[in-house]
């Protein structure tokens, strides 16, 4: 099964702007690099993914995403994030590609494993696999075979949105909970939680 990853990244100055009673906006780009170059390194080092697709419209994240090896998508304008992942998943379908796993770029504590675990529940499509965030509202990993299998509606509650799509389409159905995809970096307190588990790693 041939498999991309498509990564969609906010301007890296502007993005996690609810955290910003706890860092600067140095601080906050800082950031934004990091865990984009985390989550590059995890999915490029993958032999199961074919491919890695940035979406951004930052020249500067989608730099990183070329010094890392990922194919990039430069968007124009303020378009919506379930736009900007379709236009990424008809650049995948053009290569031919069979599935796409929709990542962002903010979970700190994404695994190899958690995502070979996201491909092991993909096999025998057509499949939508969902990993939802750890308030069981969002949706922090989006898998499907195939490509397109549904329309994005990534947003506030889209976990149950999306589970909705999948089965109305007729696909199979896989949720994945797992506390290193379940929290992704968004509010003061994942911040904190995130430096909590760091520490005890120490």
């Amino acid at each position: 099964m041939t498999l991309w990853a498509i990564v969609p990244v906010k301007p890296l100055r502007r993005g996690k702007s609810r955290l910003a009673g706890m860092l600067t906006e140095d601080e906050r780009t800082a950031l934004n690099q990091e865990l984009l170059e985390r989550t590059l390194k995890t999915l490029s080092a993958l032999k199961e993914l074919d491919q890695v697709l940035v979406v951004s419209r930052d020249p500067a994240a989608l730099t990183i995403a070329r010094n890392h090896g990922a194919k990039t998508v430069q968007e124009d304008g303020q378009p919506h994030l379930n736009t900007a992942l379709m236009r990424a998943t008809v650049v995948a379908q053009v290569h031919a590609t069979q599935g796409v796993l929709i990542l962002p770029a903010d979970l700190p504590l994404l695994t190899p494993e958690d995502v070979l675990t996201l491909i092991d529940r993909a096999a025998k499509p057509p499949v939508v696999v969902i990993a939802p965030d750890r308030h069981g509202k969002g949706t922090n990993a989006l898998l499907m075979v195939p490509a397109g299998q549904i329309e994005y509606d990534f947003g506030e509650g889209s976990f149950q949105r999306h589970c909705e799509r999948t089965k109305q389409s007729g696909a199979r159905l896989e949720i994945v909970e797992l506390p290193s995809l379940g929290l992704d970096l968004d509010l003061p307190e994942d911040l904190e939680m995130v430096r909590k588990m760091e520490a005890l790693k120490l």
